[in-house]
């Protein structure tokens, strides 16, 4: 009995490493309520009870009527978007249910599965790229969209080296958008010809919470009303601290 609860108990651990890991990659919470609850049925637990939120993660599984096991788990990893790591983490949870995986096995294949999906190098043209298009696309100039593409670059940079340093997501909006704010207005004040406006929109689409703000919208529908809530409040809050910090750099300049 308390061997099997042990082995209950670690491969639970690896479920909600899982489901924390798909929470940062972007997955709405139905999705990640989902692949628990089906990865215990195939672990072979006669009952799921599965509560996700965007902060915590509660799971009991019970294996008879008189054996259960309750593990919860707090989430602190800021959420991002990373689709092929999710993708990679689903394709696991679907081998594993399909059967023939032991936990060990499952262990090894979710490390391989979270392993960087792609280069630095090719998240800072990604981003360069985005910024500069966007200017462009919204009826800037060739040059506005260069000027955008710097920039984009260093959004990029703070991303990578600035976000898992400030306690949350609006925190790091706030400094970045005035950080970014700041550069584009005085590059757009000593250059004549620039397109300020364009060069904003171009820059502040890549820290749009929209995929999240998605997100909440599909987990209210869905039922996941608690969730959602949370969620929407959240990416709102986001999008105000983007829009502050882009005025007060404009105020400051202007």
């Amino acid at each position: 009995m308390e061997k099997a609860r042990a082995d209950a108990q670690e491969f639970l651990s690896v479920a909600l490493d899982m489901g924390e890991e798909l929470m940062a990659c972007g997955a709405e919470v139905n999705r990640v309520e989902d692949t628990i609850a089906r990865m215990g049925f195939a672990y072979g637990a006669k009952e799921m009870n599965v509560f996700v939120i965007t902060t915590s993660i509660v799971v009991t599984m019970g294996l008879s009527e008189s054996n259960s096991v309750t593990l919860t788990r707090r989430i602190n990893t800021p959420g991002g978007i990373d689709f092929r790591k999710l993708a990679r983490i689903n394709t696991v949870s679907r081998d594993f249910c399909h059967g023939g995986m032991t936990v060990e096995q499952l262990k090894e294949e979710f490390e391989k599965a979270t392993c960087p999906t792609t280069t630095p190098i090719r998240m800072y043209l990604g981003s360069a790229l985005a910024a500069g298009a966007f200017a462009v696309f919204f009826g800037g100039k060739v040059w506005d969209g260069l000027v955008a593409a710097l920039f984009g670059l260093l959004i990029c940079f703070l991303q990578r080296e600035l976000s898992g340093k400030l306690p949350n997501l609006l925190v790091f909006n706030l400094i970045s958008a005035f950080l970014i704010g700041m550069g584009v207005c005085l590059t757009a004040k000593f250059i004549p010809g620039l397109n300020l406006d364009k060069i904003l929109i171009g820059d502040i689409m890549l820290l749009i919470p929209g995929i999240a703000m998605t997100n909440a919208i599909r987990d209210i529908l869905v039922g996941d009303t608690v969730a959602g809530t949370m969620r929407l409040v959240e990416t709102i809050m986001w999008a105000g601290a983007l829009a502050g910090g882009f005025m007060v750099a404009f105020w400051i300049v202007w």
